[in-house]
């Protein structure tokens, strides 16, 4: 499949763009020969990076353009005076079918404002949601929204559960994954209306899904269920969380083997152990947050990242265009909404 899928890509986005971008394709193109890469950015800055990767060059149809969208920019703003920026270009090239996907590194916002504006919704979505899997104690999970809807209704997270159901399917191959509404508890009783009315509705569908019910933060970590779903304001304040204390734990480990020189030749005789576990939580692996619930793929790399993880990202927009996950999404969906009506929504208790 490698040698018909091209990628847009934005070339400007990211702290440390383009030379992150250009090094990344060069990595993705090691292990998706045949991938072809539609690169939107400034040619004087842009020719000078290719020269260097001649393999990559070769794969590469360069777009010329000046404008970009800053970090701070308003979505708005972005959507209405960014028509010519890389960004836009980038995801005009998959509304105007030139291009299967586009990954970028840039404003989170004003991404998400353009690729609704261009690529719309599928059928029966009302909002896009960002999906991203997430290292735990049984593999990897997958969950979502990580941040693009602050305020969900129950009908949101439904929807959010039927794409996150068909995500981990297709990324994770697992063929029947379980789903999980995170809770304040795992009482039926506990929670808002939302996740209550939603769990209802879950519960009764006649599509294969296997519903565990409510989740707690502390399941996150232990990989209890493969889909975890919430609104955005809860998710990204998880996944900050997660973050973070993998990056307190990771230098408190270090700080301690440091201290003394028993402490630094255990860490010398652990180096490989220690490497592993580094390489398993590292979050460039993690790279590459999923806009699901679009007419087309769209990838948002971490802006901070560097080439290793804007590599990682083009995997993920490359399996998931090969995937074709965007059909998925709209069969199931289209199966859960003609017998959704049947589904009453159960009003909560107090």
């Amino acid at each position: 499949m490698s040698q018909h899928i091209t990628l847009s890509i934005d070339a400007m986005g990211g702290d440390n763009a383009p030379n992150m971008v250009v090094e990344g394709m060069d990595m993705a193109l090691r292990d998706l020969p045949g991938t072809k890469f539609i690169l939107f950015g400034r040619s004087e800055q842009l020719v000078p990076l290719l020269e260097k990767f001649p393999k990559l060059s070769a794969n590469v149809d360069l777009r010329h353009t000046d404008d970009t969208v800053s970090n701070d920019e308003k979505p708005g703003i972005a959507l209405r005076s960014g028509r010519q920026s890389s960004m836009r270009k980038a995801i005009n090239a998959v509304g105007e079918h030139e291009a299967d996907g586009v990954v970028s590194a840039g404003n989170t916002g004003a991404l998400m404002a353009m690729a609704k504006f261009v690529l719309k919704t599928l059928p029966g979505i009302d909002r896009p949601a960002i999906a991203s899997l997430l290292p735990t104690m049984r593999g990897e999970s997958v969950m979502l929204d990580l941040g693009a809807n602050i305020q969900c209704d129950a009908e949101n997270l439904v929807q959010f559960a039927v794409m996150g159901e068909v995500f981990a399917r297709n990324v994770l191959h697992i063929e029947k994954p379980s789903i999980g509404i995170l809770n304040v508890g795992t009482e039926v009783l506990k929670g808002n209306d939302s996740v209550k009315q939603a769990a209802a509705i879950l519960s009764e569908t006649k599509l294969p899904i296997d519903f565990y019910g409510f989740v707690e933060g502390d399941d996150i970590g232990k990989g209890t269920v493969d889909v975890i779903v919430t609104d955005g304001f809860t998710g990204n304040v998880a996944l900050k969380t997660v973050e973070g204390t993998a990056k307190l734990f990771a230098g408190a480990l270090k700080q301690e083997l440091m201290k003394s020189l028993p402490g630094k030749i255990g860490a010398l005789v652990a180096k490989p152990a220690i490497d592993a576990f580094r390489s398993r939580f590292d979050p460039r692996r993690y790279n590459g947050a999923m806009f699901l619930g679009l007419g087309g793929i769209c990838i948002k790399s971490h802006g901070g990242t560097d080439a290793l993880g804007f590599c990682y990202a083009i995997k993920v927009a490359h399996e998931l265009v090969k995937d074709q996950l965007n059909e998925g999404i709209k069969e199931d969906y289209a199966r859960f909404s003609s017998e959704h009506h049947s589904i009453p929504l159960i009003a909560a208790e107090d």
